[in-house]
């Protein structure tokens, strides 16, 4: 490590490590909220009122020493009210939007979720960044799979019939007649289900390389009642079957692709003649320095633990990470032959484009 040239301004050093300090803290907070909505515990705590250790301990079937101490946590993050007096603890009904309620569009458990399987392969990153090789998205533990689900569901429930999909010219009008869809890059089939779902008279396909995120989606399908009109198959983004699609969409998932040009390149082949590809992305800028905040930290620290490293593992062209900027998507998309393209509609997280031939 290098020296300092000059005297340190100790009250920024100060500032500094009380930042950093806070990280580290919601770092193992983190572990108590995985475990926490794991077991159930916020779900019994939601619209509950006032509840002792002991009445929370049993409501769950769990420890009750292990619940207090759990409790301790959620009290020191503010995440749980307690009154000291009654020694009883509430979940604000507020929160318990965030964290017991998995229909709720401000559902955000997933991502905690999520962390258990990127711990895991720190050895696998250390190595990455050493070498410049990948780490595939196939390498996780199936908790990343789940947790990327859950994660990304509130947002499609809240967001993908109601306000991205009529944001694109014309396209509800075909879905409501009859179209035809491909979901590329679907995983759990989160994403193709809502569709289904939304639009009876269509037809979907979902696509997806990993085979485990597949049979998910089918057995989704099958436990919903969809298995007639909606279809899930293992096929690479560069390689999946079938013609005349109305629409190709891909959500949240270009980005992670090791040749999103060649992705681009299938869905101009297989598109019907007035047909549109949706690309749903990170809202996020291509510029760091703009990235500065909870979401778009959230953002950063994503690419270049999973993002940057699952594209890098399919030996591309492109490891894009999560936040490439528009101009380079569409570049992309042009010199795939896709040159119409506009933003359709924008939230705090996502952009929604629209694009055509």
């Amino acid at each position: 490590m290098a020296t300092p040239t000059g005297e340190l301004d100790q009250d920024q050093v100060r500032e500094f490590l009380e930042r950093v300090a806070g990280d580290g803290a919601a770092a193992f907070a983190a572990l108590a909220t995985s475990i926490g909505a794991r077991l159930g515990l916020y779900e019994a705590m939601a619209g509950a009122g006032a509840l002792t250790s002991g009445q929370l301990a049993e409501r769950t079937g769990l420890a009750e020493r292990y619940v207090r101490e759990w409790l301790a946590v959620q009290v020191a993050g503010e995440y749980v009210r307690r009154d000291p007096a009654a020694d009883t603890y509430v979940l604000p009904d507020e929160h318990a939007a965030v964290l017991a309620d998995p229909s709720a569009p401000t559902y955000f458990v997933g991502a905690f979720r999520m962390l258990k399987p990127l711990y895991a392969v720190e050895d696998d990153l250390m190595r990455a960044y050493r070498t410049g090789e990948g780490v595939g998205w196939d390498e996780h533990g199936p908790e990343l799979y789940e947790g990327t689900a859950d994660f990304f569901r509130p947002g499609y429930v809240g967001m993908l019939t109601q306000e991205w999909l009529p944001a694109l010219d014309g396209v509800v009008a075909k879905l409501e007649r009859g179209a035809r869809v491909a979901d590329v890059g679907c995983g759990f089939g989160v994403s193709t289900l809502l569709m289904a779902q939304a639009f009876p008279n269509s037809r979907f396909h979902g696509f997806d390389y990993h085979a485990h995120s597949i049979g998910a989606a089918r057995r989704e399908a099958e436990k919903q009642g969809l298995r007639d009109r909606v279809m899930f198959d293992v096929a690479p983004a560069a390689e999946f079957p079938g013609s005349g699609y109305d629409l190709v969409a891909f959500f949240d998932c270009l980005h992670d692709l090791g040749d999103p040009g060649a992705a681009f390149r299938r869905s101009r082949e297989t598109l019907a003649e007035d047909g549109t590809v949706l690309a749903v992305e990170p809202n996020a800028s291509a510029e760091p320095s703009e990235l500065v905040g909870p979401i778009g930290r959230a953002f950063a620290a994503t690419s270049a633990t999973l993002c940057l490293p699952g594209a890098v593992a399919q030996h591309g062209p492109q490891a894009l990470g999560n936040h490439p900027g528009e101009a380079a998507l569409r570049e992309i998309a042009a010199e795939a032959g896709l040159r119409s393209w506009r933003l359709a509609t924008e939230s705090m997280t996502n952009r929604v484009y629209e694009i055509r031939p």
